[in-house]
């Protein structure tokens, strides 16, 4: 059986043992960059190799990037071939946030054509309050080949953006609703959304231990939201392309997929002050 979405701790128990799956600690803190990778070496699931967040997972910041741009998929497969992926393998992502930092490598993944990924629903914590295994050991490793296939129609660019906001097309983001709206910015120079809009904070798509809604429920959240458009032509964005993965496994859970991800995000739209904002400078 092939896991392409979630897999619940108790089923991932059953298989850590199995050289057939590989699965990730994806712990991060965007403002504690560290601390995921020393939670890791403290405890973490056995066998579970660690990603980092901003040296993994992302590519180099430039002036008119996100916070954290595509990596390289050359540079990104051969780091997961060291890793130990390759076509036949089953993946497991999961980290102590809600899904919110592993969603991305699952977005990955699923972007270089490896769609045999989930996410630990409930993540570290649904697997500690269930008394499951941890380890301290670093796993030795055996290197495979993993050959990326991109499919950069899942994806679009700062320019596909304000032709978007030409077509009025749905534009998501997954944004806590006081960043949305500009009361609070933590993490870039402006405050704000893009005109036009919608918010839909990534913490929606959770019941109230962290685990995610199910299929039906996360179903008639998002369609209330598309108010009919196609969820192929959907646009998901949220600060730096990271969170906005979240709200796209949650749309692949409810059978709405297809949806396109913004990668650069808030923190690419406003290095060019000529794109609209709805907002205003942060303090």
């Amino acid at each position: 059986m092939k896991f392409t979405t979630l897999i619940k701790p108790e089923q991932l128990a059953q298989q850590l043992h199995d050289p057939q799956w590989v699965v990730f600690d994806c712990r991060f803190a965007l403002t504690r960059p560290e601390s995921g990778r020393q939670a890791y070496a403290k405890a973490h699931l056995p066998g579970a190799r660690y990603a980092h967040l901003n040296e993994d997972l992302s590519g180099a910041v430039t002036p008119t990037s996100g916070r954290h741009p595509l990596p390289d998929p050359g540079l990104l497969a051969g780091k997961l071939g060291l890793w130990g992926v390759e076509r036949s393998k089953q993946v497991v992502v999961y980290d102590d946030s809600f899904g919110s930092m592993a969603a991305r490598l699952w977005w990955l993944l699923r972007w270089l054509g490896h769609d045999a990924v989930a996410l630990l629903d409930g993540g570290f914590p649904a697997w500690q309050r269930q008394g499951l295994a941890l380890s301290a050991e670093i796993p030795v490793v055996r290197p495979a080949e993993f050959h990326p296939v991109p499919d950069d129609r899942m994806w679009v660019d700062s320019k596909a953006m304000l032709e978007a906001l030409r077509q009025e097309r749905v534009i998501i983001d997954a944004r806590p609703e006081e960043r949305f709206s500009g009361f609070i910015e933590p993490l870039d120079k402006v405050a704000g959304h893009i005109p036009g809009s919608l918010n839909s904070p990534f913490e929606d798509n959770l019941d109230m231990r962290g685990n995610f809604l199910k299929a039906e429920e996360l179903r008639a959240q998002y369609e209330s939201l598309l108010r009919g458009a196609p969820p192929g032509e959907v646009i998901h964005m949220c600060g730096s392309g990271v969170t906005a993965c979240h709200n796209l496994l949650a749309l692949e859970i409810a059978g709405l997929t297809g949806g396109k991800l913004y990668v650069g995000s808030w923190s690419e739209w406003i290095t060019d002050p000529s794109r609209p904002i709805v907002g205003r400078e942060a303090s």
